[in-house]
Parts: structure tokens; sequence; C-alpha cells
């Protein structure tokens, strides 16, 4: 009876959702000309609560994109959710940025722009509301959106907090 090896260069389903938010190309110019590099925002997450985003830089496409990557897999946060939406209001800041979530309605779907649209995808949340203020510039408002997620509060960590059950805390 012949057993069958399993290779490690079969094509299995990956863990993580990626997704590129920018990608800039910068220029430099040198004696020969024009010496070109690509700079790299993306977002990666488990659609289970699990996010992370990375910038990564190199003078090549899909190396700046690999770097970035493996930069947001090594700042993975927990986003706490209820029912595909966060359990309450939040604003999160980072330098002119300002970003509001708002916990929604089933079926609303998520009513978000650009870089925000891309994290609560890769987060696994279906339905929530945002608005994005001030600077609108792709890393900042990732990371204003990275500051809201962090200051969540887990019903579970709050009931714990003022020393009662999550059934005295819901009622």
């Amino acid at each position: 009876m012949e057993h069958q090896k399993k290779f490690d260069n079969e094509p299995r389903e990956k863990e993580f959702v990626e997704k590129l938010v920018t990608l800039n190309r910068t220029s430099k110019t040198v004696k020969g000309g024009r010496r070109m590099a690509f700079a790299a925002l993306t977002v990666v997450g488990d659609q289970k609560g699990r996010v992370g985003y990375g910038f990564g830089k190199a003078n090549d496409v899909s190396e700046a994109i690999k770097k970035s990557i493996d930069r947001a897999k090594r700042n993975l946060i927990t986003m706490p959710m209820k029912n595909g939406t966060i359990p309450h209001e939040i604003i999160g800041k980072y330098k002119s940025s300002q970003v509001l979530l708002k916990p929604a309605v089933a079926g609303s779907g998520i009513i978000a722009g650009g870089p925000v649209r891309a994290i609560m995808d890769a987060a696994g949340a279906t339905d929530i509301l945002s608005k994005s203020q001030g600077s609108r510039s792709s890393v900042n408002v990732v990371r204003a959106t990275f500051d809201a997620i962090s200051k969540l509060m887990d019903a579970k960590k709050v009931a714990a907090a003022r020393g009662k059950t999550l059934d005295e805390l819901w009622g």
C-alpha cells in the first residue's frame, strides 16, 4: 500500500486577504537620467477581525508590494466585532486626518471611502458607516482608522472592568 507525499509547493488557500491601498512612483534625477522608485501601502486581514497595514519601498513594484505585505503581517491588531459591525461609534485621529466609524444595521454594507473600505473588507466587517475628515492622504487615513480600531472596546473587557457578567451588561 503506497502512501502519498504532500508537497509544500501545492497551491493552498491563503490565510490573509491582501489589499493594495496606494502605490506611489517617485523619481530621482541622476547623471544617466531618471531613477524610479516605488512605495506601496497595503492592508492584510483574515476577515475574522484581525487586520494590519504595512508600508514598503523598493526600486521594483512587486518588491515594494511584497515588503509592505510582510510588514502588514507583522503589525496585526484585533478588531472587536458584533454581527458584522463594530460595538460602538469611535473617532480615530492621526496628524490632521480624522476618521469617524459608526456601527450600521445589517444589510447596510460598508459605506466608506478608499482606504477605510479596504481595511474593513480585510477585517471582515460587513456593515459599517464611516466619514473621513481632514487630510485625505492615504497613509494618514489608514493610520487614523487603525487608531480608531485600537480604541474600540470589547464587551467582555468592559464587563470584566465593571465587575459584571456579560448578561448583566446587555440586560
